[in-house]
């Protein structure tokens, strides 16, 4: 960091820092805690903290020359997204069944926490995991197996494109009749949803090889797995990788929406369900939490995963 910018971080920093100190006092008026009506006061004071706010996350994001510009940035708009959240809801009275306040709904999460961890294991370690695995693994195979024998493109890349197009609420209870009510069903979905994007991303990465490389290949005599180990599955990595992650996210959704149409008691998807039908929205929302942190989570575990194995790439490179 040159000399230049460090003065201007450390202002951004005490910016920050002020402005938080002010949000911290601003939440002790009697308004926010929602033991008084809010006057024009307050509302001038909350109009003038959000300019600061939105004033402090540019500076933020206007930082380089650090490893966590980016994380920075996204904590500080996750706070102040919290803050004002939890504000306004109160000065509203908005009721809880329509959007609870954020300190209910990590309370929430403190108190059934032996609960949520069961259905996390429920639906992210067996169903989404088991069937994410499953799922992308079929479809390496079977674009191994066309790119190898390109007559199978015909047969096997429609019934393969067909899977994409079946709805998602008409086969989860198809799979529940077949699988049981337990993980393995969630799974058979999470299966159906991940197995076509991986089946045409590696399509694709095996047919970015350049033409030259492969020639240069084939003259040296090289059998066709030789070839694929060395230079096609390399340059299909970065495809590789993008399908993984778009098939986290498939993956999480798919089975939370299976878990809407037959699940015992435990699940993400369960849970979900049975609270909002018993009004019970902070630990609906907790469990919406804790849906969106591991999908978060998980996706920037690949992306780091991404930067190891495909560091070549310019993609990648570059950032």
């Amino acid at each position: 960091m040159n000399s230049a910018s460090a003065p201007s971080n450390r202002t951004t920093a005490m910016a920050v820092v002020a402005t938080l100190v002010v949000a911290s006092l601003l939440y002790m008026h009697p308004a926010a805690q929602g033991t008084r009506p809010p006057d024009a006061l307050f509302w001038l004071l909350i109009a003038a903290l959000g300019v600061a706010a939105l004033w402090t996350i540019r500076r933020v994001a206007a930082i380089q020359g650090t490893r966590f510009d980016g994380v920075l940035t996204a904590a500080l708009f996750g706070l102040w997204v919290l803050y004002f959240w939890q504000v306004l809801v109160v000065a509203f009275e908005v009721p809880r069944v329509l959007l609870p306040a954020p300190t209910l709904i990590t309370q929430s999460l403190l108190d059934n926490s032996d609960k949520l961890w069961g259905d996390f294991e429920q639906t992210v370690l067996k169903a989404v995991g088991v069937g994410w695995l499953l799922g992308c693994g079929l479809g390496f195979a079977v674009a191994v197996a066309i790119d190898r024998m390109p007559f199978l493109q015909r047969g096997l890349l429609p019934l393969a494109s067909l899977t994409s197009t079946i709805p998602l609420v008409a086969v989860a209870p198809i799979a529940v009749m077949w699988f049981g009510f337990e993980w393995p069903s969630k799974a058979a979905v999470v299966v159906l949803m991940t197995f076509f994007p991986m089946l045409v991303s590696t399509l694709a990465g095996l047919k970015a090889s350049g033409k030259l490389e492969r020639e240069l290949m084939h003259s040296y005599g090289a059998s066709y797995g030789r070839t694929l180990w060395s230079l096609r599955l390399p340059s299909a990595t970065p495809f590789l990788m993008g399908a993984l992650k778009i098939n986290a996210t498939l993956a999480l959704i798919g089975a939370i929406v299976a878990e809407f149409f037959g699940s015992p008691t435990v699940g993400l998807g369960f849970r979900i369900s049975t609270e909002a039908s018993r009004m019970n929205m902070p630990l609906v929302w907790g469990a919406i939490v804790v849906a969106a942190v591991t999908g978060s989570l998980v996706y920037a575990l690949l992306v780091q995963l991404e930067r190891r194995v495909a560091f070549w790439h310019p993609s990648v490179r570059g950032k």
